[in-house]
């Protein structure tokens, strides 16, 4: 598997509106119930779901599925991918405002991302399967 297919978590929307129940998720509660939408200068996107509870599930603009937990740490939020090949890092990004924003991915390139209401890919309503 080529270094770039393994790094699934290169391919997410990792600069996040996004362990963290209770009082630390407040700052990411418009979020739950949501879908964060990255799009990379090449005009794909990747979606981002996360859950009160820590967990996340994503579809990279690659289209490639992943899952992981976030937490808040200070002023910033961090990811750190388990499924479909746990990373031994966390990507971490500052908290954004409003519903749109721009922000730099793990691999350096700029993002436009901005918070969709409803739970699926591109805010269509057919987020991930719960359960998967």
């Amino acid at each position: 598997m080529p270094m770039s297919r393994s790094l699934v978590l290169a391919g997410l929307p990792v600069v996040l509106v996004l362990s963290a129940a209770g009082a630390q998720a407040a700052p990411l509660d418009r979020a739950f119930g949501n879908t964060i939408i990255s799009t990379y200068p090449d005009g794909r996107t990747a979606e981002l779901w996360l859950e009160p509870s820590g967990d996340y599930q994503a579809m990279g603009r690659r289209h490639d599925p992943s899952r992981g937990h976030w937490k808040l740490s200070g002023d910033m939020v961090c990811l750190k991918q388990s499924r479909p090949i746990p990373m031994p890092m966390s990507y971490c990004t500052g908290l954004p405002s409003g519903d749109s924003w721009t922000a730099k991915a793990v691999t350096g390139e700029p993002l436009r991302v901005r918070l969709v209401k409803g739970r699926g890919a591109a805010g269509e309503g057919q987020g991930p399967a719960s359960g998967s």
